[in-house]
């Protein structure tokens, strides 16, 4: 039987609750808005299986094997802008829509909640590009993933490390029609901090058509936090602005299980792993044109084989798989838990959007400055020149 003594421990995949024999699993949120199984001991039989299953208490051994690595840029450009990165993904999806399977991704409902599901035409595929940065909500989409597998579908699904090794372990690495894609993650934010943001700016009530976490407002390598209102972009602040990216990036909002993430590492169970290429000039620099560019590093033969089909659509050129992954900390190393976090955490349970971020975020006449100084930068082209150099003694 699951039992959450420690929620480092638990990275909220549901797993557990798909492969429960009697239904007596149900993920319920904690105080911080993070999902986690909850079991009803009166009709759990003691089987192990919600055990057996989970990706931490029995966790996949890495094993190196031989990778191949690709730079890939989608060729429709309002599909590439629309992307967090190179629009490799919708590529990818393209292809497995095209013959005649579904694709399951994050998206918005309605109230711009984060969850999982499914879409089987390609108009679709818009749903899920640009990132979220908040933990998604599984809901059944593992059953459906399985249920589809019996009906002789091809499934690409698409998540978190975690999520996908949590899928993994459920239906079995080994099903040929199944495609696996994961991202290099930062670290999932808590649903309660989203909504806090949500409140902050009242977007619940003046509901926009969307709020993009990357947009390309005003470039690739400068992509800020926008909203999509009536067509036009009513809202857009970066990093160094923008609350909700604040406390994303300094790791005060993050699942506990991030600061200790087990599923951090080079060698992993999808068939495909996919992120930025903020550094494409290192490789090639006709591809730097600052519309985006997404790293592609397959792990099985059925991934290499979606990459060729993705040729139709999408540019992609092989590259040397340990350049590519060279001075990737996201894909190696856990976040590091902000000191202000557990403070930060217990007044998101009390306070207001608005008192929450202006107590830990406000909007000072620094952060104005450096705004300011950053924008400049970035018109002039010395940002792009100053990222370029950081980039190279990063070693990225």
């Amino acid at each position: 039987m699951i039992k959450i003594k420690n929620k480092e421990k638990c990275s909220g995949c549901t797993a557990c609750v798909s492969i429960c024999p009697k239904n007596c699993i149900i993920m319920q949120p904690d105080d911080e808005g993070f999902l986690y199984p909850k079991v009803n001991r009166d009709c759990c039989i003691q089987c192990g299986a919600c055990e057996r299953v989970c990706p931490i208490l029995t966790p996949i051994k890495e094993t190196p094997f031989e990778q191949k690595a690709f730079l890939v840029q989608h060729k429709d450009e309002t599909v590439r802008l629309d992307s967090s990165a190179g629009g490799a993904f919708t590529a990818i999806a393209t292809a497995i829509l095209n013959r005649g399977g579904v694709v399951f991704g994050a998206a918005y409902d309605e109230d711009f909640q984060v969850y999982h599901t499914y879409v089987e035409n390609i108009e679709d595929l818009k749903k899920f590009r640009n990132s979220k940065y908040v933990q998604s909500q599984i809901g059944n989409c593992f059953r459906k993933v399985r249920e589809f597998l019996k009906q002789g579908q091809w499934v690409c699904f698409s998540g978190t490390p975690c999520q996908i090794e949590g899928l993994s372990k459920y239906i079995g690495i080994n099903n040929e029609k199944l495609l696996l894609v994961d991202v290099v993650c930062h670290g999932v934010p808590s649903p309660l901090v989203w909504n806090k943001y949500l409140e902050h700016y009242d977007f619940k009530e003046n509901k926009p058509d969307n709020i993009r976490f990357r947009d390309k407002y005003y470039g690739y390598k400068y992509s800020t936090m926008s909203v999509i209102r009536n067509g036009e972009n009513v809202y857009h602040a970066g990093a160094q602005l923008d609350p909700m990216l604040r406390a994303f990036f300094a790791d005060t909002c993050d699942r506990p299980s991030c600061y200790s993430c087990p599923f951090k590492k080079r060698y992993r169970v999808s068939d495909i792993t996919i992120w930025d290429c903020f550094s494409v000039y290192d490789f090639d620099k006709n591809m730097d044109d600052d519309k985006g560019t997404t790293r592609v590093l397959c792990h099985s033969d059925k991934g290499k084989k979606f990459v060729e089909e993705m040729k139709e659509v999408a540019l992609c050129k092989e590259v040397l798989a340990d350049k590519l992954v060279a001075g990737v900390k996201e894909m190696y190393e856990s976040v590091s838990e902000n000191s202000k976090r557990s403070q930060f955490m217990n007044d998101a349970k009390t306070l207001s959007g608005d008192v929450l971020f202006d107590k830990y975020y406000p909007v000072t006449a620094k952060v104005k400055i450096k705004t300011m100084v950053r924008k400049t930068l970035l018109i002039t082209g010395i940002y792009s020149m100053a990222k370029k150099c950081l980039n190279r003694v990063r070693g990225r």
